[in-house]
């Protein structure tokens, strides 16, 4: 969940009043977003002319009020200027929102792709097979499914690809098993979604 924004955080922000520019506003705003880090703290110290602790707690300030923006999904600007306190500078406020705003889809989807994940199926192929030759008479001239998986990790492993395949065969009864157990998810998600 994201932190709360607390009148420390906006006092903090004021800080950015001091940048040289507002490119060095939109940089820290970008850069902040991610996390604090010793050399980020140490470059806006110096572009800011500010100290180091203050330059920790306005980044901190800035990575709180994008994460609040993205958590509670502040898509327009009267959203993310409503946040702000009525005695904000009012040009800073709308120099932050106008950042935040032409960010905030980035960061949206950067986070959605580093969200762990079940796999996800991708593709589905089936094909049925008669055994015409066999060590065993009771297996030959009957009928098999064979069903091919290809399933995405969304969280692959370093070594691996993120797309793995996996083939079952499956006889009439373990097929009709699984195809009456998906008709029951199905069934239970229409209930679900017709609420």
């Amino acid at each position: 969940m994201a932190a709360g924004l607390s009148s420390e955080d906006f006092t903090n922000l004021q800080l950015l009043l001091k940048a040289p520019s507002k490119d060095a506003v939109r940089d820290i705003c970008v850069q902040s977003h991610r996390a604090l880090s010793r050399r980020l703290t140490e470059n806006t110290a110096a572009t800011f002319s500010i100290p180091a602790a203050q330059a920790a707690q306005l980044i901190q300030s800035l990575h709180t009020l994008s994460h609040h923006v993205l958590f509670y999904n502040l898509t327009s600007p009267e959203q993310i200027l409503a946040v702000f306190p009525e005695s904000f500078h009012s040009s800073l406020k709308n120099l932050i929102t106008k950042i935040l705003l032409e960010n905030s889809p980035a960061w949206r989807t950067e986070a959605l792709s580093h969200q762990v994940s079940l796999p996800q199926l991708k593709e589905l192929d089936w094909r049925v097979d008669l055994v015409t030759g066999s060590d065993s008479v009771s297996r030959m001239a009957v009928p098999t499914c064979l069903v091919q998986l290809k399933m995405e990790d969304p969280c692959p492993s370093a070594v691996g690809d993120s797309i793995s395949t996996v083939t079952v065969e499956l006889s009439r009864e373990s097929l009709d098993t699984i195809l009456d157990g998906l008709g029951r998810i199905r069934d239970q998600l229409s209930a679900v979604a017709g609420k």
